[in-house]
């Protein structure tokens, strides 16, 4: 089976290392700053499970892709998914499969309507992971996660040989017969803390400090409540765990979404919080607007025009 990996950033560098190192298949589709840059140094991971030096990945760049992979494997941040769907489209033939690793749920609709439904898995990782300044991919913690499965829930053939690929590889890759519900579940909880660390600028364990149990539940709920209206209710050990970690003293968890805003780096505002709004009812929130979640977009929003409008005055 032979895998493209459309970039070697902190996700596609350490779960296609984890491919190469046991001798599978692999190609990294990479821009031309981050080919020659492997080129010096190699692809370099390091991690509690396990470091890797991979010297020479191979890799090839957009205009090189010249026949159909069977596998695509699609980390990119979703404000890139355009541009990143026409940089792997010569990859994708008859039998191509593409695995995205997006959050959310919109990039489904999106590749489906480029590359069509049947081509698209459901999928997501959980994982924390980072590249430092010399391009090395940084594991933090065990978690590894990689899960994938039939949109419609079904058993088959090419999801039983991606997982067949993943054993042996040192991170944990799971087939799901209930991929949608679990996408949804993971989509309900990053919302929730993504808007809750990035409207109060704050950890967790901040926030808790200050008293913002209440708000932190409140957005936890209106999540829960739009997932519910579309048939994905969180499963009670999915609520357990989500009102746990976004109620626990001292912790110091924040979202991506935070960090991004902290170093003044564009955010998924609109894939990950105005989607999901987008798809709420006065029914699933109860007779109301989800109002906490809407606080949080509109925050996120302001600060989209601020960074555009300090890029324009640059």
């Amino acid at each position: 089976m032979r895998f493209l990996v459309v970039g070697a950033g902190a996700l596609g560098g350490y779960f296609g290392g984890r491919l190469m190192a046991a001798q599978r298949d692999v190609t990294f589709l990479l821009r031309p700053r981050r080919a020659a840059q492997l080129e010096r140094t190699g692809l370099v991971i390091r991690s509690a499970m396990g470091d890797l030096h991979l010297a020479s990945p191979p890799h090839v760049q957009s205009a090189g892709l010249d026949k159909p992979y069977d596998v695509v494997i699609v980390g990119c941040k979703a404000y890139d998914l355009a541009e990143t769907m026409e940089s792997f489209a010569a990859a994708v033939g008859p039998e191509t499969v593409i695995l995205p690793l997006l959050n959310g749920m919109r990039h489904l609709d999106q590749l489906a309507e480029r590359f069509g439904k049947e081509k698209v898995l459901g999928g997501y990782c959980m994982i924390s992971a980072a590249l430092d300044d010399e391009g090395a991919v940084l594991h933090m913690g065990e978690m590894h996660g990689l899960t994938f499965g039939e949109l419609d829930g079904a058993a088959s053939v090419r999801v039983a040989t991606i997982a067949a690929q993943f054993e042996g590889t040192r991170c944990a890759a799971t087939a799901s017969n209930t991929i949608l519900q679990e996408m949804w579940e993971k989509w309900v909880f990053i919302a929730s803390l993504a808007s809750l660390t990035s409207l109060m600028r704050a950890t967790v364990g901040d926030i808790v400090e200050a008293g913002g149990q209440d708000v932190a539940l409140a957005l936890f709920a209106e999540c829960s409540a739009i997932a519910a209206h579309h048939g994905f209710a969180p499963r009670p050990p999915a609520v357990e765990r989500g009102r746990t970690l976004l109620t626990t003293a001292g912790l110091p968890l924040t979202a991506s979404m935070y960090k991004d805003i902290a170093r003044g780096a564009a955010v998924e505002a609109d894939h990950i919080v105005g989607d999901l709004l987008a798809r709420a009812s006065t029914d699933a929130a109860g007779g109301a607007v989800p109002a906490v979640l809407r606080t949080a977009y509109v925050h996120l929003k302001a600060y989209e025009a601020q960074r555009a409008r300090r890029a324009a005055m640059a």
